[in-house]
């Protein structure tokens, strides 16, 4: 049989693990059951990883690349701000659509990194670079169409991945689906009103 480097094994034990706990659950990842989903002994996966936390972040680095990018694909190219923003928003809303065991797997996984000490670094990473990446979109499309920012980018990404957040847990809850597409209509129109000034915030005092 040809040998199988770790560089080669690592992406296919990532699938094998994203298989497996979306289709079972975080708590069914142990390393003996994604090598058996794989098919191959216990001793590869540490061998590649390390441990199964290395495993689980990596799991989670796929996740957030893979979504992430689907996002950037539907960026438009000629829109206008609102209009940007309304695309990357309902991109980023299709994605639950069409991949809900990803985002199921990763709320998961979230829930077990926050009580896992090995898993907060790679907890904080996920949520950074879901923030940097639509902190630079957002930062593309204004400079795109030369929408001048009252918010920073950094505000507006933080403002609109907190919905969605909050979105995706209530569709894994409680789904209703002409609900979430008004709410992820507003979510957007709110990002913009933010990022121009006019959504009408109470005054830090005020606050």
């Amino acid at each position: 049989m040809a040998h199988v480097t770790a560089a080669e094994r690592r992406p296919q034990l990532i699938k094998a693990a994203i298989a497996l706990m979306a289709r079972e659950g975080v708590a069914a990842g142990s390393t003996r059951a994604i090598a058996a989903e794989l098919g191959v002994a216990q001793a590869t996966v540490h061998y590649t990883f390390g441990t199964k936390e290395d495993l689980y972040r990596a799991v989670m680095e796929q996740l957030s690349q893979d979504l992430l990018a689907q996002v950037r694909e539907s960026a438009p190219a000629e829109a206008g701000f609102e209009e940007t923003l309304a695309a990357l928003t309902g991109a980023l809303w299709r994605t639950v659509g069409e991949q809900p065991a990803s985002h199921q797997l990763l709320t998961e996984l979230t829930m077990y990194a926050l009580r896992t000490p090995a898993l907060h670094e790679a907890l904080e990473s996920h949520f950074r670079q879901a923030h940097e990446v639509a902190a630079q979109l957002v930062t593309e499309a204004a400079e795109r169409t030369g929408q001048r920012l009252a918010a920073s980018p950094d505000t507006v990404a933080r403002f609109l991945l907190a919905g969605f957040d909050g979105l995706v847990l209530q569709r894994l809850a409680l789904p209703d689906e002409e609900a979430e597409l008004h709410v992820v209509r507003a979510l957007a129109a709110g990002a913009a009103a933010l990022a121009g000034g006019t959504l009408g915030l109470p005054r830090a005092a005020d606050a």
